[in-house]
């Protein structure tokens, strides 16, 4: 875990790839993509459920927990558990392997999107360890809860797209 702290300008980038700002900005341009590009009103529906409403998942399960950071100087004030970039980024990055697997025949290119996707997500995560922002146990409940929810929206999102409503007739 030492090669990871101290200035690592590889890992430092990961941090980048799930702040709030960016993971906005991508999931607008994913909206907008879904939207005009594709019509693909489902999708875009399922990007909502998915990104914005596990963002929210998130800050409740915070402020259930309520969980302090680790010590360090310059600390962020908020909770740690669990760990908000973890969470969004596995939301966010395999939200879009998903669609862009959903869209192809090519089984490689699905494993590609697929594999590249948890991978970032991984990294992402493991940037929080390393700048010290969040304990281990909080970024894999961020993957781990992530992985829930979105598990969660895929099946509604599946079970929607076979035409089912929930109610009998």
């Amino acid at each position: 875990m030492q090669l990871l702290v101290g200035g690592n300008r590889f890992i430092g980038i990961f941090h980048y790839l799930g702040e709030m700002k960016f993971i906005i900005f991508i999931t607008l341009v994913l909206l907008l993509w879904l939207w005009l590009k594709l019509h693909h009103y489902r999708g875009m529906l399922l990007v909502i459920l998915t990104i914005p409403m596990g963002f929210l998942l998130n800050q409740l399960v915070k402020r259930w927990v309520e969980r302090p950071r680790p010590e360090i100087e310059n600390q962020l004030k908020t909770f740690s558990f669990p760990s908000g970039h973890a969470m969004l980024g596995i939301l966010y990055l395999l939200t879009i392997a998903y669609l862009l697997s959903e869209r192809t025949h090519d089984e490689k290119k699905k494993w590609w999107y697929w594999i590249g996707a948890i991978l970032i997500a991984f990294f992402v995560g493991l940037s929080r360890v390393a700048e010290s922002r969040h304990f281990a146990t909080d970024v894999i409940a961020g993957w781990c809860l992530g992985i829930t929810w979105l598990c969660i929206c895929i099946y509604w999102y599946k079970h929607k797209e076979k035409g089912h409503t929930g109610m009998k007739r």
